[in-house]
């Protein structure tokens, strides 16, 4: 196993936590965490990249898991089939990125974020109250179809993944910005397990850095999630817009870079 310089782990680990801290608020970790993985290791395959990037990134949402658990009523009836199907549909997104090209989801992506972004900016008062608006039968389906797709998505490709639940679980199951975040890293916390049961034992990942940056990863989930707590809906949906913009700036780079 090959030690990497201490400059690299040093800086991927600043890099990790400020991954935790923003996806532990309203998802987009992976906006700070691949890109640094991708830009700072070129010649890294990129499935050891992503198998890293995954086994970093579950100790970052299982700290803010347990943060939530622990001060917002968690809406299992809304999570638990949503985090099943992404559980199944997670592993079957990774292990189709080794047979197809991600690239083609990238302007479909790009379209749908500017939508996100001016109904979010539209609605003043979106996320801003917590108001369950489907029955039992009714969050149950909708769980299941949103973990199948958004669960896929995260295995098959994943950045902003956790901003696609937050705004899921607002937009479909009327629940608040903070309730929202709280489910979602739930589901996001399965999802990584279900592309880390594809990517370990495949040997896509190197534990010299993924040890280091999942301590950062999880005091950076900590600390974001303990501030999303105190600071309530309104600033995670402030954040959520600044996420959602990145994304475009991201995706509309690629789409448009690559053309």
């Amino acid at each position: 196993m090959s030690i990497e310089p201490t400059w690299l782990i040093a800086a991927l680990c600043g890099f990790a936590f400020l991954a935790g801290f923003l996806d532990a608020v309203v998802g987009g970790g992976g906006l700070i965490q691949v890109p640094a993985l991708l830009i700072l290791m070129p010649d890294t395959a990129i499935a050891t990249l992503l198998g890293t990037n995954k086994c970093v990134s579950i100790f970052g949402t299982s700290a803010a898991v347990w943060q939530y658990s622990r001060h917002v009523t968690l809406p299992w009836p809304a999570i638990l089939p949503t985090a099943l199907t992404a559980l199944l549909f997670g592993y079957a997104g990774a292990a189709t990125v080794s047979h197809l090209h991600p690239d083609a989801l990238r302007p479909l992506i790009l379209a749908v974020l500017v939508l996100v972004l001016m109904y979010t900016l539209w609605r003043k008062d979106f996320g801003a109250l917590h108001a369950p608006r489907l029955g039992q039968i009714a969050q149950v389906a909708a769980g299941l179809a949103t973990g199948a797709v958004i669960g896929f998505y995260d295995g098959f490709f994943g950045p902003g993944t956790g901003s696609f639940l937050v705004l899921a679980f607002v937009a479909l199951f009327g629940f608040s910005f903070l309730h929202a975040s709280a489910a979602a890293k739930i589901v996001n916390a399965v999802t990584n397990l279900a592309a880390i049961a594809y990517f370990v034992p495949r040997g896509h990942v190197i534990p010299s850095l993924a040890l280091p940056m999942a301590a950062c990863n999880l005091a950076g989930g900590l600390i974001g999630s303990r501030l999303a707590i105190r600071r309530g809906s309104g600033f995670v949906r402030v954040l959520f817009l600044v996420v959602v913009g990145l994304l475009i700036l991201r995706f509309a780079f690629d789409v448009f870079g690559a053309a």
